[in-house]
């Protein structure tokens, strides 16, 4: 039998915001709390298909670009407007060295981890 991947921990200067920015993002829910940390995760909850995402208190700042990174996908709209509704809820722009010839967006989410807004769709 092979493991699966159920939570990402992701150490935040403020789990309850960088929680919340995702929630909106991902379509997820608060799932528990506890000690600062904040697990969120779809309807279903921990042992789904989807891994929960639990953001741990730390203090120290990110100051490197991650070694590990999101990419996400639309699922009701095309890649521009999930660009929009996404800078809205606070991403920003990222720049990592990419081309400009590519298809994807680099973004970052409010304590400035990146991730990919990719192309297709998915349902």
């Amino acid at each position: 039998m092979a493991c699966r991947i159920s939570e990402l921990i992701i150490n935040s200067q403020d789990p309850q915001r960088l929680a919340a920015f995702w929630c909106e993002v991902l379509d997820f829910h608060v799932l528990d709390t506890d000690d600062g940390a904040v697990e969120i995760g779809p309807t279903e909850g921990f042992g789904g298909l989807q891994p929960t995402l639990v953001f741990v208190p730390s203090s120290e700042p990110k100051t490197a670009p991650l070694r590990l990174h999101f990419d996400v996908n639309a699922t009701d709209r095309d890649q521009d407007a999930e660009l929009e509704r996404l800078l809205k809820l606070g991403a920003r722009p990222a720049d990592v060295g990419q081309s400009g010839e590519v298809s994807w967006h680099v973004l970052t989410d409010p304590e400035g981890n990146e991730f990919c807004l990719l192309r297709s769709r998915l349902s």
